[in-house]
């Protein structure tokens, strides 16, 4: 064969080999200029394309090819046996690479069904708490007397002593209910999606007209000031994971309904794993909800201006990590 043939049947391959590289070896940069010509490379089948280019390698110098040709597969053979040879990071150091970029680049990869579980979970809460506004008495129609009451005495502000949001419980008794409270939520909302998309929809629609009018009524009757000073601390992480657990619930029954041109068990196995990936972040935002919501949002006597300062933080951190977490550093996953 000659070289020329050789190399036209191989390029392709050999660019994809080498902006995998790039993009494990943290040139991010390079991998984000090359990537209208990524051929889908993904990192279980990485061994297997660096042994055909080491046949390749040995192929070229028996034929006798240019040093151009030999030299570039020779050098991504070194850094091929580099990346995939090397020793593998400790499991906490890819955990907290995970979570710091693996996970937000997971969320904007699901762009279209996160906005939509968005849409699902605010515009019931915003139509519900402008409709209570509007008229008081639906909260009745949504809750009995005594879970109203209930409500109202959790958030009375001529009891500044008391902790908000709480009957009764100390902090750390209060953080095992919030875990349990917060995960079931977000369990519920993700694997409800086997349900065709009918479950993350109504468990979406059903958890935004809640607190919408949870917060209206307390709004309308005056306890509006110790209400958002208690939620607005740990609703940051609390909705975002609630809203993250949607997105990825309707990811798995989209594949379910529409698997395009794979098999349906293969597309609901990889909706399957995304999803599983996105859970583990939803999970530690709804561990740090509940630390939050337990230690920090229950404290009646703090000022308002120092929740709301604090919130602020929060909510800009918890978006600011989404929508930036790992664009410096590419991954092969992210390109394909």
């Amino acid at each position: 064969m000659r070289q020329e043939t050789f190399v036209h049947r191989h390029q392709a391959e050999w660019t994809a080999f080498e902006q995998w590289l790039d993009a494990r070896g943290g040139n991010a940069r390079k991998a984000r200029a090359q990537r209208r010509d990524w051929h889908g490379l993904r990192d279980h089948e990485m061994p297997e394309r660096y042994r055909r280019l080491c046949q390749q390698l040995a192929l070229a110098r028996r034929r006798g090819y240019s040093a151009v040709v030999t030299d570039r597969l020779q050098q991504l053979m070194q850094r091929g046996h580099g990346v995939l040879y090397r020793t593998p990071s400790p499991r906490w150091r890819r955990a907290v690479e995970f979570l710091l970029g693996g996970f937000p680049r997971l969320v904007r990869e699901e762009k279209g069904v996160m906005l939509a579980a968005m849409a699902l979970f605010v515009v019931p809460l915003v139509v519900m708490y402008t409709a209570i506004q509007i008229q008081p008495d639906l909260s009745s129609a949504l809750y009995d007397p005594v879970q109203l009451a209930g409500m109202e005495d959790m958030y009375d502000p001529n009891d500044p002593r008391r902790a908000l949001g709480r009957d009764d419980g100390t902090d750390v008794a209060m953080f095992g209910y919030y875990i349990w409270n917060n995960i079931s939520i977000g369990f519920r909302v993700f694997a409800s999606g086997l349900l065709v998309c009918l479950g993350p929809i109504l468990s979406l629609v059903t958890e935004g007209v809640r607190a919408g009018a949870i917060a209206s009524h307390l709004q309308a009757v005056g306890h509006g000031d110790p209400f958002w000073r208690f939620v607005c601390g740990h609703a940051s992480f609390e909705l975002t994971a609630i809203v993250i657990a949607g997105g990825a619930g309707l990811r798995l029954g989209l594949n379910l309904i529409a698997p395009g041109q794979r098999r349906r068990i293969d597309a609901l196995v990889e909706a399957g794993r995304r999803g599983a990936l996105l859970s583990v972040g939803v999970l530690v935002m709804l561990l740090v909800a509940a630390f939050i919501e337990a230690f920090w949002s229950s404290i009646g006597w703090m000022p308002a201006s120092v929740k709301y300062s604090v919130a602020a933080v929060l909510w800009t951190g918890v978006f600011t990590w989404l929508l930036a977490g790992g664009r410096n550093r590419l991954h092969a996953a992210d390109v394909a």
